[in-house]
């Protein structure tokens, strides 16, 4: 897949390493809010092996509050601005916002990362304008409202149906089919037990033609499944990284760039 003049194959399982310039995420709040604190993190995880480095400035953590326009602008323009002249790294905007996709893009962005799957007014006609790669993320409601019991009939049928929707929706729009990303996003409306049978199940997502990304790391079902706070999730987010690599995932999304790059470098392999 082509982002900007970078050619990346996929064929190969990517890392995506996270980069949050806010103050609400569930995971690193804060932590790199201030530039200089952001740039130092995304230097240090291209180093470690991440292909892409997701910018974003509107938490999705389970009951966050949406951001205005301009506080998203503020809080990932100047960051995306030195990003695009230091790192090699592709730099993907998370965002659902098209003023925002816009500008991230003329400032060097050339991955547009949304977890409302383009559904906000214009954004669709935006991402076609802009030529760039799009990554589609299904998610039942939003971010406020999204756990509060989530219910499927079949979760795999019914995330593989809205992507492959949003999919045609995009292409039908002008998206070169070349250029979709798709996500089944763990976490975003799921149980463990719909998260656990979206794992098993990406194989039949990957049926849909494009690649898929997965963003697992240090998300509550670890802390489920083991009782482990969000900072002493990294066995589990490794683990969950590993299976989605032997299930089919194409690019994986972390907050633990190095230690994520062994791990789905070794799944790979034996897969």
């Amino acid at each position: 897949m082509r982002f900007g003049s970078r050619d990346v194959d996929l064929t190969t399982p990517k890392i995506m390493g996270i980069l949050n310039v806010t103050p609400d995420s569930f995971s690193d709040g804060g932590r790199y809010a201030a530039r200089d604190a952001a740039l130092a993190h995304a230097e240090r995880m291209v180093q470690d092996g991440a292909t892409f480095i997701d910018v974003g400035g509107e938490s999705t953590r389970p009951g966050a509050q949406p951001v205005t326009l301009q506080e998203e602008l503020d809080r990932v323009m100047p960051v995306i601005e030195k990003l695009a002249a230091t790192v090699s790294a592709v730099i993907s905007i998370d965002t659902s916002k098209p003023q925002v996709m816009r500008a991230a893009v003329a400032a060097g962005a050339s991955l547009i990362n949304d977890v409302y799957a383009l559904q906000a007014p214009h954004a669709l006609a935006t991402a076609a304008e802009l030529a760039v790669p799009v990554c589609l993320m299904h998610m039942r409601g939003e971010p406020r409202t999204m756990q509060h019991d989530p219910h499927y009939d079949d979760v795999v049928r019914e995330v593989r149906d809205f992507l492959g929707a949003r999919a045609a929706a995009a292409i039908r729009a002008g998206i070169a089919p070349a250029h979709v990303i798709v996500d089944p996003g763990f976490g975003f409306g799921k149980t463990v037990a719909h998260n656990a049978a979206l794992l098993r199940g990406l194989p039949a997502l990957a049926e849909l033609g494009f690649p898929v990304l997965v963003g697992l790391s240090r998300k509550s079902i670890i802390g489920a499944l083991t009782g482990a706070s969000v900072q002493e999730r990294l066995p589990g987010s490794l683990a969950l990284a590993a299976l989605a690599v032997w299930e089919g995932a194409a690019i994986v999304r972390t907050h633990d760039v190095a230690a994520t790059v062994q791990a789905v470098r070794v799944a790979h392999a034996m897969r």
